[in-house]
């Protein structure tokens, strides 16, 4: 029988251990195709204010809240018994009367008398951060704070409360209700979802005898088969409720899932719940149709690439002639997307023959080996290095360093791909050095034309020009490998894969969908979308809602990047909107004294959160270079953990504690994180900024380095440490007023 699975029940088995969470999956499938097994005992919980809730057992300890109203049955929670019946006796499902949406509400008569605690690293409040007793809500109506969905219970204390009681009162309401309210503290404005107003759900109905969810009834066998034949059945079947149950915000917090296949699908992969539970934005953006190239952003964990991986399968499911690429800029995160769209897929395995998951380079090679019969063989960077070295030393080179020259060429000559001086003369240089003159330019040239010369006598590719020449294949071609192409951690294709990537999409709409953030570009210097034919104005979105970060590590990230970030072609990215939808401890910035003082630290970083019950594959270590691994192997072997480094190639293992640097942490996520080593000549790294010139070169450096700090700072989801020696960065200071010692 059809199941709505409940956001909250999602959360509640992942706190249960891996023997509980098996005998609760079983009890489950039950439940699905034999609710009235005797052997599975229904208890109604009397001391609920909902009729509907009951307990089914699970084990001698294990109870799972089911809510049943008519033919529907909806898993709410599961935990141990106590638990379970308290989860259930202060909360009720209802349908809010004033914006249409199903809420799991919390029964305010039943909650004890909210502690307010000071909470270090709090949202930052404008207009009154001088008085943080003002109440925020207090010259709002009842029908405002009723328009965004807060429940008719907590109303009054909502309009009463003060910034520390709003923080507190925030885990009780519903999401879309804290959602509201932050974004109105930070903009505000108070932005209304009110649907058509719908009666309450005790005068809409007899309470005993009809559904909270009404099913829309089952296809004809026809309709069933022209279904399934269209590959449009989704792996979680879509939310089929009918009138204000299907409301937006109630689809981000139910599914209805109709078989054991896809209840397995459901609730057998740790994937983060906003994978299954969607945003009304994140829908929006994976079903609409756009008449030409898409850009989503948003800070880090606003689910842009949750977002990606269900615009893949969308296309898959709505075409059987679709064939779509899904790529990033790495091998290790295409691996995590293919595992996450295998997820997606479900039982209908056979979408997966119709996509290919590889990062930019990796399809390319595949494509030239297709295309050509012949394996690309790519020149390592130290064989160019060596080749540029070569080349000065012919040219008679002398007073730039090599590191410039080499920079230069794999940023603008390679990059662009540029044949002649002339090409050289008139190429964009931007984030380069500002004064390279025609004359340097006629000077270097040489260098340049014999690496190209030294690299064709070798039978050896760069990446630019394996993308290059499958961009001059493909060009002029109407028939392409693929139908759609979804781009993740877009912020980092350089000039010459995005030009790769137009030649391979079809003409037409719906054809490139990028998905990134201007604020964790650490890959690639800055350059012009528009200037190369991928023109997303007036399709560029922004996804506000954080859902991986705590409010207080996303804030302390935050101070690291200017509120508004704007690219080469004038799109802006306003990141002062974007709030979080969970509490937690505030980031501890710690600079210590010495090396062994940092190392110390840390390992007590780690132990903690292994005692709190954090396994050790959701721990994460990152450093800004090679160089400082071994404070970070140190600190693991004083904490007395195992511990794997990330290389780029290779990704953790769940029993193993994760290092590594922190461009390898990009598209990661850690329970909990320390960012270490970061010290004051380390991180901006020293050496980037002995190869600037002027001052343009110099603030690009600054941008990006902060960038990176952002990036692995961002990768925590519960607890954040950073730390240095003193004297440490000047961007921990940046990051928090209560850095300490």
């Amino acid at each position: 029988m059809p199941t709505v699975l409940a956001e909250s029940f999602i959360a509640a088995i992942a706190r249960l251990s891996g023997d509980e969470q098996k005998q609760v999956k079983l009890t489950v499938y039950d439940l699905q195709t034999e609710p009235d097994r005797p052997s599975l005992q229904f208890h109604r919980i009397d001391k609920s204010k909902d009729p509907n809730f009951w307990s089914v057992r699970v084990s001698r300890d294990v109870r799972i809240v089911v809510h049943k109203t008519g033919a529907s049955l909806l898993l709410a929670y599961v935990g141990h018994h106590d638990d379970a019946y308290r989860w259930a006796e202060r909360r009720r499902i209802e349908t809010h009367p004033k914006t249409g949406a199903v809420q799991i509400v919390e029964v305010r008569e039943r909650v004890e008398e909210i502690a307010i605690q000071p909470v270090q690293g709090k949202f930052e409040f404008p207009a009154q951060s001088a008085a943080p007793a003002v109440r925020l809500f207090e010259h709002f109506s009842r029908d405002d704070l009723l328009s965004v969905g807060v429940p008719t219970d907590w109303i009054d204390d909502v309009r009463t409360a003060d910034e520390d009681l709003f923080l507190a009162l925030a885990n009780h309401l519903p999401a879309e209700a804290t959602e509201a309210l932050l974004d109105c503290v930070s903009t505000g404005v108070l932005k209304r979802r009110e649907a058509e107003p719908v009666a309450s759900m005790a005068a809409a109905r007899d309470e005993r005898d009809l559904p909270l969810f009404k099913l829309r009834p089952p296809e004809t066998p026809a309709d069933r088969f022209e279904f399934a034949f269209r590959f449009e059945r989704p792996p979680l079947a879509p939310p089929i409720f009918e009138g204000p149950q299907a409301h937006p915000d109630t689809l981000r917090r139910f599914r209805v899932v109709e078989n054991v296949a896809e209840m397995e699908a459901a609730l057998s992969y740790p994937w983060d719940k906003w994978a299954v539970f969607l945003h009304p934005a994140q829908r929006d953006l994976i079903e609409r149709a756009f008449s030409g190239p898409v850009r989503v952003a948003g800070s880090a964990g606003t689910g842009k690439t949750v977002v990606a991986l269900h615009r893949a399968m969308h296309h898959l499911r709505r075409s059987p002639d679709a064939r779509v690429l899904l790529t990033t800029f790495s091998e290790p995160l295409a691996n995590a997307l293919r595992l996450k769209l295998a997820i997606l897929a479900g039982a209908d395995t056979f979408l997966l023959d119709r996509v290919a998951v590889a990062s930019f380079r990796g399809i390319a090679e595949e494509l030239h080996q297709l295309v050509f019969a012949r394996k690309a063989h790519l020149a390592s960077r130290e064989v160019v290095r060596s080749l540029v070295g070569k080349a000065m030393e012919t040219a008679g080179i002398e007073g730039i360093s090599p590191q410039f020259v080499l920079s230069e060429w794999a940023n603008v000559v390679d990059a662009w791909q540029i044949a002649d001086l002339d090409g050289y003369a008139a190429v964009p240089r931007m984030g380069r050095r500002a004064r390279l003159g025609a004359r340097q330019r006629e000077s270097l040239w040489p260098v340049f034309d014999g690496v190209r010369r030294a690299l064709d006598a070798r039978r050896l590719m760069t990446p630019a020009s394996l993308f290059a020449t499958l961009t001059a294949h493909y060009a002029g071609r109407a028939d392409k490998p693929f139908t759609h192409i979804v781009v993740d951690e877009a912020q980092d294709l350089g000039v010459p894969e995005l030009r790769f990537l137009a030649a391979i999409a079809p003409d037409g709409p719906d054809a490139l969908f990028f998905a990134g953030d201007v604020g964790q570009r650490i890959f690639q210097p800055p350059f012009s979308w528009k200037g190369l034919g991928i023109d997303v104005r007036g399709r560029s979105f922004t996804l506000r809602v954080n859902y991986r970060t705590s409010h207080q590590i996303r804030l302390a990230a935050d101070r690291l990047l200017p509120r508004s970030i704007r690219d080469v072609d004038g799109l802006e990215d306003d990141r002062k909107a974007t709030v979080s939808v969970f509490n937690g401890p505030a980031p501890e910035i710690v600079i210590a004294a010495t090396a062994d003082e940092e190392i110390e630290e840390v390992a007590r970083f780690i132990r903690a959160a292994c005692d709190q019950g954090i396994e050790p594959g959701a721990i994460g270590i990152f450093v800004r270079s090679r160089d400082q691994l071994p404070r970070a192997r140190a600190a693991a072997a004083k904490a007395e953990v195992e511990a794997t480094e990330l290389t780029g190639k290779t990704e953790g293992q769940a029993d193993r504690i994760v290092i590594g640097i922190m461009h390898f942490a990009k598209g990661l996520e850690f329970r909990a994180a320390a960012v270490m080593a970061c010290d004051e000549e380390v991180i901006p790294a020293q050496e980037r900024i002995a190869d600037v010139s002027d001052e343009m070169e110099l603030d690009e450096v600054y941008a990006t380095e902060r960038q990176l700090l952002y990036v692995a700072a961002t990768r925590a989801r519960d607890r954040l440490l950073v730390t240095g020696v003193a004297p440490a960065s000047e961007f921990l200071s940046d990051m928090s007023a209560t850095t300490h010692s």
